[in-house]
């Protein structure tokens, strides 16, 4: 196809990019905030008082995440690469809100990704098969709305797709595809391919630990490429465990601080903590209705299939059914939280992307039926897979709570900027970091122990419940409308 590919691709890019400016104005209230909230309170705290990629912070001090009290608001879950480079495009451009640019560097990553699924699906699947798969990557509703929240997971899908490729790229550069002498067993030289993928690889490490999983497919390419005892003997992957490793075990070091355990939030639960996995309803989950139903869109499943019923040809043709068993291992691995947080299907995106391209392909190209039919039928598929997908995504954009938002800049223009304030919202941060001020999300002790011993200044609430109603009867309330009350908790009645 030559240059109408690059063309083509483009023009995929720029769709993808329209879909993406859907709401891109949401503050962050709309599905999983309190993820998002989380994410974008280390950034604001970047911008205000410098990055540190070290000791990242937030504006929960509670105990609530970890079990122990946090009073410098620290933040040990992934290391702030994200953050870091939202804060830079911030300070350097600010014509756009903090929360408008961290789901535009959520967008750009998840574009720049779309060009490695192409590249991928190019070596694999051809041409046809790269511009599929970039097509289905950018315009999947459920990647179009988890690639533009402010969540870490788009920049850990970027450096896990261009670490493949690059890794792909060593073992099989496009010189040996066209001459022969490239047989089972050669040692390949160290490169710049080869060093770029440990590089971005280590990063996706740092970013989500789960990315380890994509191990497994290269581990096939490695060995189907230099025999089972070639892989083990060749320099090269030796220095790419290294690359990759390294930096991941020197944060996981780091972090088991004492005083940064205060910001490693629970998570043994994550891999099977209510005895989930293999369950009924864990097939249910993340099958039916997180693959089926929300990815897929019920029709897509058929192009999955087919996919996964065809053999790839050349020296890897199991890569694409590797690569999709790979990332249901990952799911059973950490099954609850696969089950409970729908954005860990994330990182699983990439790999769908490109057994639905070659099922769309196959099926485009099937002899067994007449071929106007069958067209019809792979477009309409198409089609019907986009809008069942959309139907279901579209309530993840709602903004259910706007009174939190609107309150938080109430709170934003009363209080001092050093405030220290109890923003209860069922435990969930999204409040908080409307209120731009450092707290809890709850009450997690008795209150005048958080006054007295914690130094809590101020009691913000959107609703007038039993336990509110308590606070406004014991201290001074500064400001009261049907909507929200500001209790300062500094004076007592």
């Amino acid at each position: 196809m030559g240059k109408v590919q690059y063309v083509l691709l483009i023009l995929i890019l720029l769709g993808g990019f329209a879909m993406r400016l859907y709401r891109i104005d949401n503050p962050v209230a709309d599905w999983h905030s309190w993820r998002q909230a989380d994410t974008a309170s280390v950034t604001r705290i970047y911008v205000q008082e410098g990055i540190n990629l070290l000791r990242p912070r937030y504006h929960d001090i509670s105990n609530i995440a970890s079990g122990y009290d946090n009073p410098n608001g620290w933040r040990f879950v992934e290391f702030p690469v994200f953050n870091a480079v939202h804060a830079l495009l911030y300070k350097a451009y600010p014509v756009f809100s903090l929360e408008k640019w961290g789901r535009l560097t959520a967008v750009s990553a998840s574009l720049v990704s779309a060009v490695f699924v192409f590249l991928i699906g190019k070596r694999f699947l051809g041409v046809q098969g790269g511009l599929l798969s970039a097509f289905f990557f950018t315009a999947f509703p459920f990647n179009v709305y988890f690639s533009r929240v402010i969540l870490p997971e788009p920049f850990a899908v970027l450096f896990v797709v261009a670490a493949l490729w690059f890794f792909i790229y060593w073992l099989d550069p496009p010189s040996s595809r066209r001459h022969v002498g490239t047989s089972e067993g050669q040692v390949l030289p160290v490169s710049w391919s080869l060093l770029l993928s440990g590089v971005f690889f280590a990063l996706a490490l740092l970013i989500k630990p789960y990315i380890g999983f994509y191990v497994i497919p290269m581990l096939y390419l490695a060995v189907s490429r230099f025999g089972f005892v070639g892989a083990l003997t060749n320099t090269g992957l030796w220095i790419f465990l290294s690359l990759s490793l390294s930096p991941f075990f020197f944060w996981r070091g780091w972090m088991w601080n004492e005083d940064f355990l205060r910001g490693i939030p629970h998570w043994k639960w994550a891999f099977n903590g209510d005895d989930i996995r293999f369950k009924p309803s864990f097939w249910w989950w993340i099958v039916a209705e997180r693959l089926g139903r929300l990815i897929l869109g019920i029709w897509g499943t058929i192009f999955l299939v087919v996919g996964l019923l065809n053999k790839g040809k050349g020296k890897f043709p199991w890569f694409l059914h590797i690569l999709l068993v790979s990332q249901f291992a990952y799911a059973a691995t950490v099954a609850t939280a696969s089950v409970r947080h729908d954005y860990y299907q994330t990182l699983m995106i990439p790999a769908i992307s490109l057994v639905v391209a070659a099922g769309a392909i196959k099926l485009w190209n099937l002899e067994s039926f007449d071929k106007s039919l069958r067209r019809a039928a792979t477009l309409a598929i198409t089609a019907l897979l986009l809008f069942f997908s959309f139907y279901q995504i579209r309530e993840f954009y709602k903004i259910n709570h706007p009174e939190i938002v609107r309150t938080g800049v109430i709170v934003d223009q009363k209080l001092p900027k050093e405030a220290l304030v109890i923003a209860p919202y069922n435990g969930d941060t999204a409040f908080l970091y409307q209120t731009k001020r450092r707290g809890w999300p709850y009450i997690t002790y008795p209150l005048h122990e958080m006054v007295e011993r914690w130094g809590a200044q101020y009691y913000v609430s959107v609703n007038y419940d039993a336990q509110t109603k308590q606070v406004m009867n014991e201290y001074t309330v500064i400001d009261s409308t049907p909507e929200y009350v500001i209790i300062d908790l500094t004076q007592k009645k």
